[in-house]
């Protein structure tokens, strides 16, 4: 179940340290602007947007609209992720990337502009929507670029540990999110919280924005797309271009024959514990206790900030496992792990008790949500050829998290309250858990794989 990893190409371009680092910040920040923006808005579904652009409804059916619309966004990175993820295999990681950071941004920033349904009505929710779907848009190819780009920059020996610094930006993203909530959920009281105080960490992030496009400005392209065969000043040869050009059709026909779809299939299975397990503990508990348990506001988000404290050591700590143990075996320890805890974390966390509430949150938050993630982005990267590498790893990333952290809360709002119970949360998260158990099973190892090869790992 393994594949011969091949030695360095000689010819490979070498980046400096210095470019390697700029590479990771780049990359960090990137991903911690996408998780911030992620974080504050899942939070913000979770904890106000029922109450100030969907009032009229009950609680219940409040939290449910504002998790869809939380849930939209996911159909516009999909889009996204075709689009942006093409462009990045045709013309290179680094163009990409800049525009992805732009669009962002500035949608994120307006949100915290944006009237309430008391001011306008119905326009309220319609204005939310289209800006979370310009977010969704430009966020469909962020992770996907950064996690491409800083793999491909690695050294191979140390790969999983230096693209792992990709998950310390989805980290530092949850917890600068999760804070400012935390901050404002204590100290203003609820008609100030309503008022102005929700649009504050929204406005906030412009300010990680413009940092990183400043970052970005000066970042140079990846050394492995540069090396690729099909790529000819800059631009990769289309198949038509390939056909024409008898110099280039020896290197590319095993690549262009190779049949599609198995790694892609594998790579989506890997996703689902990750992106199922975050959507229901880093959304949907949030607002599972402040609207049905009737916990205190803050416990949700002060619980995540622990968790993503705490994974500034697992996220490394998972990558450097990785690059010693390999990325197959750890993935099925880590799934069967979070499989075992599913129940024992819903008992924790209904147990009325705060801080056992919250020793369940952080455990569950970084087994089965930020372990996992420190393993996925090397691991597709790894996964797929060069030639289609941006694209596919983007559309797994993307479609596992419409069928699992997009749906998952929506779905989690409803069968909660049909039940009553809590049962249908722990059989979730050993759904998701055991798709990525079988995905990493039926796997081959990737690590240490040939980047520069242009066709998939299977």
């Amino acid at each position: 179940m393994s594949e011969k990893a091949a030695p360095p190409r000689p010819n490979l371009k070498q980046r400096t340290t210095s470019e390697l680092s700029k590479a990771a910040v780049s990359g960090w920040l990137g991903t911690a602007m996408e998780f911030m923006d992620f974080q504050l808005y899942s939070l913000a579904a979770a904890i106000v947007f029922n109450k100030i652009f969907f009032p009229d409804v009950s609680p219940v059916i409040g939290l449910i609209a504002a998790m869809a619309t939380y849930g939209v966004g996911y159909v516009a990175r999909l889009v996204g992720a075709v689009y942006f993820g093409r462009m990045g295999d045709r013309i290179g990681r680094k163009k990409v990337l800049f525009l992805t950071i732009a669009l962002m941004g500035a949608s994120t920033t307006l949100i915290g502009a944006l009237p309430t349904y008391q001011m306008i009505g119905i326009w309220a929710p319609i204005l939310l929507v289209a800006l979370r779907l310009i977010q969704g848009f430009g966020a469909g190819a962020e992770i996907a670029g950064a996690s491409v780009m800083l793999a491909e920059y690695a050294p191979t020996k140390s790969r999983g540990l230096i693209s792992s610094l990709v998950s310390l930006g989805t980290n530092s993203g949850t917890l600068a999110a999760s804070g400012l909530w935390a901050l404002l959920v204590s100290a203003l009281p609820n008609d100030q919280l309503l008022s102005w105080g929700w649009r504050v960490p929204f406005l906030a992030s412009f300010v990680v924005m413009l940092f990183a496009i400043w970052v970005r400005r000066s970042l140079k392209e990846s050394p492995v797309f540069e090396d690729r065969a099909d790529v000819v000043d800059g631009v990769a040869l289309s198949k038509a271009e390939v056909a024409a050009n008898a110099q280039h059709q020896g290197v590319l026909e095993e690549a262009l024959r190779q049949k599609k779809g198995k790694a892609f299939l594998i790579a989506l299975g890997l996703r689902f514990g990750q992106a199922g397990n975050s959507g229901l503990v880093q959304t949907f508990l949030v607002g599972y206790l402040a609207t049905v348990l009737m916990a205190d506001k803050a416990l949700g988000t002060t619980a995540i900030m622990w968790g993503s404290l705490l994974g500034f050591a697992t996220v490394p700590l998972i990558g450097w496992l990785g690059d010693k143990f390999g990325r197959r075996k750890l993935y099925m320890v880590l799934s069967t792990l979070t499989i075992l805890f599913a129940v024992p974390m819903m008992l924790m966390i209904t147990s009325g008790n705060s801080a056992i509430i919250t020793l369940g949150m952080v455990i569950g938050l970084n087994l089965g949500v930020l372990s996992l993630f420190a393993m996925e982005s090397v691991t597709m990267a790894e996964f797929f050829g060069a030639r289609t590498r941006f694209t596919q790893l983007a559309l797994a990333k993307e479609i596992g998290g419409i069928l699992t952290t997009a749906i998952g809360p929506v779905l989690a709002a409803t069968l909660t309250a049909v039940t009553g119970q809590w049962w249908p949360l722990a059989a979730m998260l050993i759904g998701y858990s055991a798709v990525t158990l079988v995905s990493a099973a039926v796997g081959p190892e990737v690590r240490g794989r040939d980047l520069v090869r242009l066709e998939d790992a299977v």
